[in-house]
């Protein structure tokens, strides 16, 4: 059945790149070879390899997975993506809260306080259960007439599988956990990482003392708010200068930095070159591709 979510992919998807499909939260993606290291905040969402193999690195711990194995992410997590096996097909269901409650609700189960420790990333066995489902919502593509009615009813099916599974205890932490505690302060950071970082007010904001933030959030997102609000800034940094005339300065400060140097200084420690490099040599990327 891998190879029929394969042939699937291969038939959907352009010859190169990603594609947004019309059933909601699903995208598909290809490449014909290895690709470069690609820097992206992943939502909430199941990543499942239909042909190659694919690494996503967050911080210092990489996870592999390939046609055998899905990666599944509970929490909104600066990463970096990489194929290292092509030619490489692939596809990505996010997963809002909302699908997450609303299958909860039929679905109830206890939460292992032990997730908490949890990265909120983690790669298991792709079942013949899950990769049917998924199949299943990819032919929907072939018949569109099918979408509404059937798309939430299979996805609702996936969701339900994955609470059952091994990581299940991951993606409830993350449903149940919408206003308070380290899911509160990530998402937090993510509305508001060009604002000032103050861990002993975020830590009062949700209810936690700042030593129990900085080693929940840790251990969740395997960096330290601190990181994490550096990735963001950075991260949206280098997708204002792809896409708009700005200079690395005035974007800098746009991003809550307060020293146009600073700025410089941690965008080449991140993407290895400095900004105005870095985004000549994207643009010059783009330009051999299209």
């Amino acid at each position: 059945m891998v190879d029929e979510l394969a042939n699937l992919v291969e038939q959907l998807c352009p010859p190169d790149g990603s594609t947004r499909t019309v059933v909601e939260n699903l995208f598909l993606h290809r490449s014909q070879c290895q690709t470069a290291p690609s820097h992206a905040l992943l939502q909430p969402a199941l990543c499942v390899v239909a042909r190659g193999r694919k690494i996503v690195t967050l911080a210092d711990q990489t996870f592999t997975y390939d046609p055998n194995h899905y990666l599944l992410v509970s929490v909104d997590l600066p990463t970096v993506g990489k194929v290292i096996e092509g030619p490489y097909l692939g596809l990505r269901l996010d997963l809002p809260p909302a699908l997450i409650n609303e299958v909860m609700l039929r679905t109830p189960g206890a939460v292992d306080s032990r997730s908490g420790d949890q990265p909120g990333v983690g790669v298991s066995p792709l079942t013949p259960a899950l990769l049917s489902a998924l199949t299943r919502l990819l032919r929907l593509l072939e018949t569109p007439d099918d979408i509404p009615v059937l798309a939430p009813l299979i996805q609702h099916e996936i969701v339900y599988h994955l609470l059952n599974g091994p990581q299940g205890d991951r993606l409830r932490r993350m449903a149940r956990a919408d206003n308070a505690g380290v899911i509160g302060a990530i998402r937090w950071l993510k509305d508001n990482f060009s604002e000032p970082l103050r861990i002993e007010q975020m830590a009062r904001q949700f209810n936690m003392s700042a030593s129990g933030l900085h080693h929940q959030f840790k251990a969740v997102t395997a960096m330290s708010p601190l990181q994490y609000q550096k990735q963001l800034r950075l991260q949206e940094a280098r997708r204002l200068l792809l896409s708009e005339v700005a200079d690395a300065a005035s974007v800098s400060y746009q991003v809550g930095y307060n020293s146009p140097s600073q700025f410089s200084r941690e965008y080449s420690r991140l993407f290895g070159q400095p900004p105005q490099r870095d985004i000549a040599r994207l643009r010059g990327l783009s330009l051999s591709m299209s």
